[in-house]
């Protein structure tokens, strides 16, 4: 569904994305993860077609970003960080906008648009003016303009970046429930998110891939290098030796003061 090759992106002597590559396969949830300033939203700006590659290619729902840039268009969702919502418009008549201009039939648009905001949650909020609202439901409100044109991919640039806990739940659970029918692609330099929304994860650093595969094996492989301190009652000797006994201890030191018999 989305096929990325040797994409690069520079500004001047800058290269933001440097050589990255990889494939995101029809329904699966795939967490683009890396600290601030790693590359993320200048790549997905690029799948989305905001903006142009310096090298590379990349391949949307068999669809060229270069070269059939409207096609891709038509087949995404994108919901950049800072959601766009026009606060004096109200809920139904920002989606009906969006869903005109994102070609939408006239015939099938109101049923379209009552079926996101009921899957969003913000069918309450239908007549109320999206300066009222929320962070989240403006959030919300962002993620039901994304999917009311039924997209092929979905794209999400830190989706709940400035959300309280109880959003971030709720956000979360509705990414989760896109899958069946939209393939996700969301960026967060949060790993809690990728673990409990993704399927696979793609983490990127300085502009370069470091590492990608399912999200359950990354969390084991990263789990095997974890440092314990523990503070023992008893002679020094016996917990060091019953410590390294235990299967998958790799090493046991002593700390504070070597001269005391306990630990």
């Amino acid at each position: 569904m989305i096929e990325v090759e040797h994409l690069t992106k520079r500004y001047g002597p800058h290269t933001a994305v440097n050589d990255i590559s990889f494939r995101v396969e029809r329904g699966q949830i795939v967490g683009f993860l890396g600290p601030n300033g790693a590359g993320k939203t200048t790549t997905m700006r690029i799948l989305t077609c905001y903006q142009p590659a310096s090298e590379g290619s990349a391949r949307i729902a068999g669809y060229d970003i270069f070269d059939q840039p409207l096609e891709v268009k038509r087949r995404i969702g994108y919901l950049p960080e800072l959601p766009p919502v026009y606060v004096d418009m109200k809920v139904r008549s920002y989606l009906d906008f969006a869903a005109t201009i994102k070609g939408v039939s006239k015939r099938t648009r109101k049923g379209r648009i009552a079926d996101v905001m009921d899957r969003c949650d913000i069918s309450d909020r239908a007549d109320q003016l999206i300066g009222q609202l929320s962070k989240g439901y403006r959030q919300r409100v962002g993620l039901a303009q994304a999917i009311v044109h039924n997209p092929d991919v979905i794209v999400l640039d830190e989706p709940t970046i400035g959300l309280d806990p109880n959003q971030v739940r709720e956000v979360r659970k509705l990414i989760r429930s896109l899958s069946p029918d939209h393939t996700v692609i969301l960026s967060t330099h949060i790993l809690p998110e990728v673990e409990m929304t993704c399927d696979r994860v793609v983490i990127i650093n300085k502009g370069r891939i470091s590492a990608e595969d399912a999200t359950d094996n990354l969390t084991s492989r990263s789990k095997g290098n974890e440092r314990y301190y523990l503070e023992i009652a008893g002679e020094a000797q016996d917990a060091v030796r019953a410590l390294r006994e235990v299967p998958d201890v790799v090493e046991v030191t002593r700390s504070g003061d070597p001269q005391r018999d306990d630990v």
